[in-house]
């Protein structure tokens, strides 16, 4: 299967796919913080079932808010980590996103990013996709 949240993710053998995620969200937060973002929180959920969850959200020095979808494939095989990010998982972070923002009496200017980690390299896609 090869996907992140499959059993088989191409990690080293005996290693869980949680683990695995959590690789790869240090990566990706290690990558955003030497460019300058701060983190916010980390695997935002909305309640019940069916929501969205957001692995990153941070603030760029400027005061935007990015919400960070991170996605790490052994190789660009079956279209790579930016592959699986599709309408459906879009949509449910969108979701995720608005719900976060309902707490905040005026939202910050916003922007959905990925952080693509493929074969070792990290790869950061700003503005990958938008709520519209």
């Amino acid at each position: 299967m090869g996907f992140l949240g499959k059993k088989d993710n191409g990690s080293a053998p005996g290693r869980t796919t949680r683990a695995a995620g959590q690789a790869a969200e240090e990566q990706a937060l290690a990558h955003l913080a030497a460019a300058g973002l701060a983190l916010v929180e980390r695997n935002y959920r909305t309640p019940g079932r069916g929501g969205g969850e957001i692995d990153l959200v941070m603030r760029e020095p400027g005061g935007t808010l990015v919400f960070v979808e991170v996605r790490s494939r052994r190789s660009a095989g079956f279209g790579g980590a930016g592959g699986s990010i599709g309408a459906t998982k879009q949509r449910r972070i969108i979701l995720a996103a608005r719900h976060y923002l309902m707490r905040w009496p005026a939202p910050p200017p916003c922007r959905f990013d990925a952080v693509l980690i493929e074969d070792g390299r990290v790869q950061w896609l700003r503005a990958a996709f938008d709520a519209t």
